[in-house]
């Protein structure tokens, strides 16, 4: 339908060029500096203010139309970059505009999510979630590599122009595409615009009050434990012997694994399987970092590494799910969060597998993440089961329970 390719382009348009920029962003920070550590700040800046976005601006997309609210953030976003790439820009005003931009990236990503469910329904919705999911991880996987061409042939403003140029037509496409909705949430006079954790009606509160939402986050946090192969690319390589070739290839195993696993589970099996199958798929996705570590090589790796990817799509069906039942007119508040948290949980991840590598070594560190990744996979599932089973009582406020039909 037109309303899906529209949203579809503009996913295309805003991954694509979100992933260029941080390419011509890593460039552009360590020719400036030379400094490493300054320029892994401006690629952290690119992934931070997730975190607080989520959590304060993903109201804004039940509280504004959602249409308007993704052409102003595209304008915006577009204008910004377009003055990050001007050259010569101060270091400081770069990082600061940055870090705005991504702010801005948040309330968008909340409303693209929360319009999906009202276009499609039942078995389509579910595939034009892993219709998106599976474009955004290709789109990753080309643009990261592509972002090196073009810096190269370009530089790193003529690539941030692209950026630029991107989210603008990323607006156009929105503007035209999309029919005008009003807003999910209507407000009352003295109503802030912010979501406060202390509102009964909070996005935290209507979370940790949903056996079946808080079950489902559960699930998609359980990323933290095997996103630890991709910042341990480089010095498992090291210790294996191998080149930086070999660490661009294991760390795009996991993505291309996942790419194929959305794909089998979407097309060959039946709906309800996948929720019954998303527990034991938990339980099971951080198991082959134990086996990367006792078969150790390059070979090995790649194929159980792959195997992470493929049996960590059950995240796609988790996330449907948690859209489809999240209240509509508090959905944008409620996926602003919950990506919040699973950025900071993929953070808390890195920097931990990080510090134990540097003091019991890669391989354990793979085989303590696996093991504690499947500990607490178990507890996910059993709590996803029995809100399963106990799906039939009410969760949320009455005024929510015609989005969980």
């Amino acid at each position: 339908m037109a309303e899906f390719r529209a949203l579809w382009f503009a996913v295309v348009l805003s991954r694509g060029g979100t992933q260029l920029a941080r390419v011509a962003l890593a460039v552009l920070a360590y020719q400036r500096t030379g400094s490493p550590a300054v320029t892994a700040l401006v690629y952290a800046l690119t992934l931070l203010p997730a975190i607080i976005g989520g959590s304060f601006l993903g109201g804004l997309a039940d509280r504004y139309p959602r249409r308007e609210l993704l052409v102003v953030c595209a304008l915006s976003r577009a204008g910004l970059v377009a003055l990050i790439a001007i050259p010569g820009i101060p270091l400081w005003i770069l990082c600061v505009l940055v870090f705005v931009v991504q702010m801005i990236e948040s309330p968008a990503k909340a409303a693209q999510m929360a319009l999906l469910p009202d276009m499609l329904t039942g078995e389509a919705y579910s595939t034009g979630l892993a219709a998106i999911v599976l474009t955004g991880q290709i789109v990753s996987l080309v643009a990261f590599a592509a972002g090196g061409v073009l810096v190269g042939a370009i530089g790193t403003s003529g690539t941030l122009f692209l950026n630029a140029v991107a989210f603008a037509l990323m607006a156009l496409i929105i503007r035209w595409g999309l029919p005008h909705s009003p807003a999910a949430r209507l407000t009352e006079p003295g109503d802030r615009w912010w979501p406060r954790f202390r509102d009964p009606d909070g996005g935290a509160r209507l979370i940790l009050g949903s056996p079946r939402l808080r079950s489902l986050l559960a699930l998609a946090l359980l990323a933290g434990f095997y996103v630890v192969p991709e910042v341990l690319a480089a010095p498992y390589a090291a210790e294996l012997g191998l080149g930086t070739a070999e660490v661009g290839l294991l760390m795009a195993v996991m993505p291309v694994g996942n790419v194929v696993g959305v794909f089998l589970i979407t097309r060959f099996v039946p709906p309800d399987l996948r929720l019954r199958s998303m527990g034991p798929l938990a339980i099971a996705s951080s198991v082959p970092l134990v086996f990367s570590a006792l078969f150790p090589g390059f070979v090995p790796s790649l194929i159980l590494w792959t195997l992470v990817g493929v049996l960590s799509a059950y995240q796609v069906t988790a996330n449907a799910e948690f859209v489809r039942i999240a209240p509509r007119e508090r959905r944008g508040q409620v996926l602003g969060l919950a990506s919040s948290v699973l950025v900071a949980v993929q953070g808390a991840g890195m920097i931990l597998g990080g510090v134990l590598a540097d003091h019991v070594g890669v391989s354990l560190t793979l085989v303590l993440a696996g093991v504690a990744g499947s500990l607490m996979g178990v507890l996910a599932a059993v709590s996803w089961h029995r809100a399963r089973q106990g799906a039939g009582s009410p969760e949320v406020s009455p005024s929510s329970s015609e989005s969980l039909r």
